[in-house]
């Protein structure tokens, strides 16, 4: 794989002067701030609906989570086009194809654990797209772990808390009784009217590492490796097993793979760090967002990973960790992770299915705002009838 020369950027020169930066810049607050209010306001108009019916309620959240997956997907496909290149082992070959209209689409089952290595902040973004890709669409029903601080964001903090996402302050006698509360609603049976029990769908993406790759994460990663007296890794870093050994012995019954996403960008060389490259200036301004974001899953079933004592689990978490630093010297190496099976390369695809985060069609983003247009039409319509009304009456 060729190496970017010194002090240029992996994704090449910027495509936009200043003037159209800040154009760009513009636009693209514009367009994220407007729909992340809107969704927070359909949020805020159907919150009444947990004290009547938490079903309903539920179901109503997930409604607005898909609005702001299509707002991030429809994001990223106007102001940071990438090319995303998938590749898997056995165990999901059978699980993504390539669609007529060039999109990928999977059919990963509506309850699993996501785990994946955490290269850049964006990382959320484009494994969120995977649920939007799915079959049936999953960007509804994804919860994910993070920092506790991102809930004092304005606006999108109290939305993801509306999302029922888990936020960690990294201090296990705190975060322990909210994971317990938050993954108990996870794992609730239902019953339909007829007797029929079902899980809600579910998919909960957590990121081991604990945060992303960085000069002083992996400083720490590799103090952490010493410590401990472990083989330290390369390219990723060394993750901590309490919160997912938590998280799937509470699910355990409840969800049967675990899927593993090994993440790479292209152009960042070796020793470097995405979040250094990447930035949201470059990535949405300068028009230097990363050529490709390349994928490579497995799957694991739960069944078969060792919950019977977290010691063991913390082994078996960290070998797949060594398994993830192959592969990442694999695509440094080669600009390439290894070909899913051989039964993808007869289908024209070589072992690799590329495709960009983009939406179905190009106004499918206007969902976003369609309760919030009801609502608007709905009152609009009572306003003219009560003028009327009080005009008959005087």
């Amino acid at each position: 794989m060729t190496q970017p020369a010194v002090g240029t950027h992996p994704s090449g020169k910027e495509k936009h002067g200043r003037l159209v930066q800040y154009l760009r810049g513009l636009s693209a607050a514009l367009f994220l701030i407007s729909g992340s209010i809107a969704v927070h306001l359909t949020q805020l108009i159907g919150a009444p609906l947990y004290w009547i019916n938490r079903d309903l309620f539920d179901a109503y959240m997930s409604h607005t989570k898909r609005s702001f997956g299509l707002l991030v997907t429809t994001l990223t496909h106007w102001w940071s086009p990438t090319t995303i290149r998938i590749s898997g082992d056995a165990s999901v070959a059978d699980q993504i194809r390539k669609t007529k209209d060039g999109r990928v689409e999977f059919t990963f089952p509506e309850r699993l654990v996501m785990i994946a290595n955490h290269q850049i902040y964006t990382d959320w973004l484009y494994l969120w797209w995977v649920g939007y890709a799915n079959s049936p669409g999953m960007h509804g029903y994804i919860y994910i772990i993070l920092k506790e601080s991102l809930k004092y964001i304005p606006v999108l903090g109290p939305g993801m808390m509306f999302y029922g996402f888990i936020f960690m302050s990294r201090k296990m006698a705190v975060d322990q009784p909210r994971m317990a509360h938050r993954l108990g609603k996870l794992k609730t049976v239902h019953t339909t009217p007829n007797g029929t029990k079902y899980l809600d769908p579910m998919w909960l993406l957590l990121f081991p590492e604990g945060t992303n790759a960085s000069r002083n994460g992996k400083v720490k990663s590799t103090q952490w490796a010493e410590k401990i007296g472990v083989k330290d890794t390369e390219h990723v870093l060394l993750p901590r097993s309490t919160g997912i050994y938590f998280c799937l012995t509470e699910l355990k019954g409840t969800v049967e793979f675990v899927y593993d996403c090994t993440v790479a960008y292209e152009g960042v060389p070796r020793g470097g760090f995405g979040e250094e490259m990447f930035t949201l200036a470059s990535t949405y301004l300068r028009g230097q967002p990363p050529k490709s974001v390349n994928f490579y899953w497995r799957r694991f079933r739960v069944s078969d990973i060792p919950l019977e004592d977290q010691e063991k689990f913390d082994v078996w978490l960290r070998e797949r960790w060594y398994e993830k630093d192959a592969l990442m010297e694999q695509y440094i190496t080669t600009g390439r992770f290894p070909p899913s099976p051989s039964d993808a390369v007869t289908k024209g695809h070589q072992g690799f299915l590329e495709t960009e985060v983009r939406a179905r069609s190009r106004f499918e983003f206007l969902q976003i705002f369609v309760v919030l247009g009801i609502v608007g039409l709905v009152q609009n319509l009572i306003s003219k009838m009560w003028h009327r009304l009080v005009n008959a009456v005087w």
